[in-house]
Formats: structure tokens, C-alpha cells, sequence
């Protein structure tokens, strides 16, 4: 039983990693090499977590190439996130980590903004300037709140 609770998250994670390969090649097949590398990755990230992250990059390169549905893209970033949650969880903050409303609720929020920001087809070549700033600014209202006794 517990060699069977041991094998059930990098099961789940595997199984999050090749949906999000699957889903981001489901839109158009305009990229099989790095799908194809995505998916070596996937598997070399079942047995070294290091590779999870390279099957995520490998799936970015995949998306850039081939341009499949925004839908899709949103889909295989919410596996994305899920596949690095769980891959990356230690035993001990695994169901902390995974089992947490914070969790799901920024992934879900995420998604949900990016479909929001790609459904608007504003062609301003300026915008991608002002990211840096926008995720300062975020960052520093964000912990603001852990800051005011520092002082």
C-alpha cells in the first residue's frame, strides 16, 4: 500500500505532463520535433525532476512554432502548472502543496487572464515594455503587506 502511494504523484505528474504536450500539439501539428522532444522529456522528468522543466520550455518552443488555438494554449499551461506542482512537490509538502486552494485558484485565475488578454486582438508593438514593470508593480503590492514592519 505505501509503495502504492509513493508511485501515485509521479504517476499524476507524468500523466499532467503528457496532457499538456497533447494538448498543445492538438491544435495544429506544425511543430512534431519538439513535441516529440517534449514528450522524451516528460518521460526523462518521471525519474529526474530537472526535466520537467525542460519539457515545459520544449512545449513553449512548440507552441511558438506551430500557433495552435488560444484555448489549447490556455489548457496546456494549466497542465503546465500542474505538471511542475506536482513533479517538484517533496514528499512532505506534496499534499499540502497539491491539495491547496491557493493552488488551484491562482492557476485557474492565470488561465483564465491570459484567454482574457489573447482575446483582444490589440496589435501595439509598445506593450511587451511595459511587462517588466506591470509584474514589479505587482510584485511589490503583493508584499507589501509582509513589509509594513520592517520599517
Amino acid at each position: 500500500m505505501a509503495a502504492l502511494k509513493r508511485l501515485g504523484l509521479p504517476v499524476l505528474s507524468t500523466a499532467f505532463g503528457l496532457s499538456m504536450v497533447a494538448s498543445a500539439a492538438a491544435g495544429s501539428p506544425g511543430a512534431p520535433l519538439a513535441a516529440a522532444a517534449a514528450l522524451v522529456a516528460v518521460a526523462a522528468g518521471a525519474v529526474f525532476a530537472p526535466a520537467a522543466t525542460v519539457a515545459v520550455l520544449l512545449v513553449v518552443v512548440e507552441i511558438a512554432l506551430s500557433g495552435p488555438p488560444v484555448v489549447l494554449v490556455a489548457l496546456s499551461g494549466l497542465y503546465a502548472a500542474a505538471y511542475l506542482v506536482s513533479r517538484h512537490a517533496t514528499r512532505a509538502s506534496a499534499r499540502m502543496v497539491l491539495g491547496s486552494a491557493a493552488t488551484l485558484v491562482a492557476a485557474l485565475c492565470f488561465t483564465a487572464a491570459g484567454v482574457f488578454a489573447a482575446s483582444f486582438p490589440l496589435r501595439l508593438p509598445w506593450v511587451p515594455l511595459l511587462a517588466p514593470v506591470g509584474a514589479l508593480a505587482i510584485f511589490v503590492l503583493a508584499t507589501r503587506a509582509f513589509t509594513k514592519g520592517l520599517d
